[in-house]
């Protein structure tokens, strides 16, 4: 056998071996329980006795916190990440959110709800970035792409199991189904081995999981922000216009009433679909700048036709959620980008905060959505934050390096 197809033999195995499928996995119960309270934000809050208004505000505020949690532990298990290892973080996020979310199938008052969906989010801020460090480490860089494609890909289909879990039986239950699945899958990663590059730099004396290296040199911090910036319009999608849809719904003046819950289900299935193509999209392409910027110009598209386009009917507006999720469909290919930028001992430090500071970024757009709504309206004060999220991540995308086939073998 030609040595060149011996190693395509060797690459494409590894794409199914068992980290990346364990990945993949906790990816997919991550997003389950990272999804579940928009999903079941309405009928937990209603059950709870708020009204209408308090349903909005105190969600909000509830999200928030959960986002506050995912800003902390972003920081937290990046630098453990880098310091104990790309395991210890896969270990140590699935046990606190797993327990997290079968607590809030005991909750009885909005204070603890938002408590234990703080702990939650910091529990769930672990689990993408090292997944993604971990899979880009030890794939080989013909296949990384497909690699990290891969876990996204099937982690965002955690979204629709949530959606259904909710429709087959009521919000409590749906939690202990999460916290119960976290559980399971921590007994499949006992046998997950280490990261080699993780291991080798281990006998380097070089610091490892300095967060504050970050900051040190302009030349990385520039890179840290930019990276965030490709991603700022993800969460704008998710943590605005699919979350608070109802509400756009009645401002659109469509007849029949919009399901929050729907909407959000719909507009993973798109980002799964998307996520699993656009790394192969890269990697056709030979890079990722020119992936992301394709589906990029369509999200902005695709956000003006939804604000602007005058959708009248419901399924319209679902379709238009789904093509949304879809032009969204690059949260691993940027997470990519990120692990690719920087040295393995800062590597799961940037690449874990960096998922998780754009996540937290509904801690800036939902109070400001909040407080222009009453104002300007929901579909002016929607356009507002649009504008000024896509003009930081076309910014980030036109100064960013080319990161397509890099070495990641390297020290900062």
């Amino acid at each position: 056998m030609p040595l060149e197809t011996k190693l395509s033999a060797v690459s494409y195995s590894t794409l199914f071996s068992l980290p990346v499928i364990v990945s993949a996995l906790g990816y997919f119960v991550d997003v389950y329980d990272l999804l579940l309270f928009n999903i079941v934000r309405v009928p937990s809050l209603k059950d709870l006795g708020l009204n209408a208004e308090e349903v909005s505000r105190l969600g909000g505020m509830i999200l928030n916190w959960q986002q506050a949690g995912l800003l902390l532990g972003g920081i937290l298990w990046g630098v453990l990440g880098d310091k104990k290892g790309r395991l210890s973080v896969l270990f140590g996020s699935i046990i606190t959110y797993s327990v997290a979310n079968i607590a809030c199938g005991f909750v009885q008052d909005v204070e603890i709800y938002a408590l234990l969906r703080f702990i939650a989010g910091l529990g769930l801020a672990g689990e993408l970035g090292a997944g993604i460090t971990l899979v880009a480490e030890i794939l080989p860089k013909e296949t990384r792409g497909y690699g990290t494609s891969l876990v996204a890909g099937v982690g965002l289909f955690g979204a629709v199991v949530a959606y259904f879990t909710v429709v087959l039986f009521d919000w409590r239950t749906a939690y202990f189904v999460g916290g119960g699945m976290g559980i399971g899958l921590l007994l499949l990663r006992v046998s997950v081995f280490e990261s080699g590059m993780f291991l080798q730099m281990k006998t380097n004396t070089a610091q490892r999981g300095n967060f504050w290296a970050l900051f040190t040199n302009r030349r990385r911090l520039l890179t840290y922000f930019r990276c965030m910036g490709l991603a700022v319009p993800t969460y704008f999608v998710i943590g605005i216009l699919a979350t608070f849809s109802n509400e756009f719904g009645e401002a659109l003046e469509i007849k029949e009433p919009v399901l929050a819950g729907q909407a959000v289900m719909y507009t993973y299935i798109g980002m799964a679909v998307g996520d699993l193509l656009s790394g192969p999209l890269s990697q056709w392409l030979r890079s990722r700048r020119k992936a992301i910027g394709w589906l990029m110009t369509l999200n902005a598209l695709l956000v003006t036709i939804y604000l602007f386009g005058g959708v009248s009917s419901l399924s319209l507006f679902y379709a238009l959620c789904l093509a949304l999720g879809f032009s969204i469909g690059y949260i691993a290919l940027f997470l990519t980008v990120s692990a690719e930028h920087f040295g393995t001992n800062l590597r799961a430090t940037a690449t874990t905060s960096i998922a998780n500071n754009v996540r937290a970024t509904t801690l800036l757009t939902i109070p400001l959505f909040q407080a222009l709504k009453p104002t300007i309206g929901v579909l002016e004060a929607g356009a507002l934050i649009a504008l000024v999220c896509f003009f930081i991540s076309f910014w980030a995308l036109i100064t960013l390096d080319e990161t397509y086939s890099k070495d990641l073998n390297y020290l900062e």
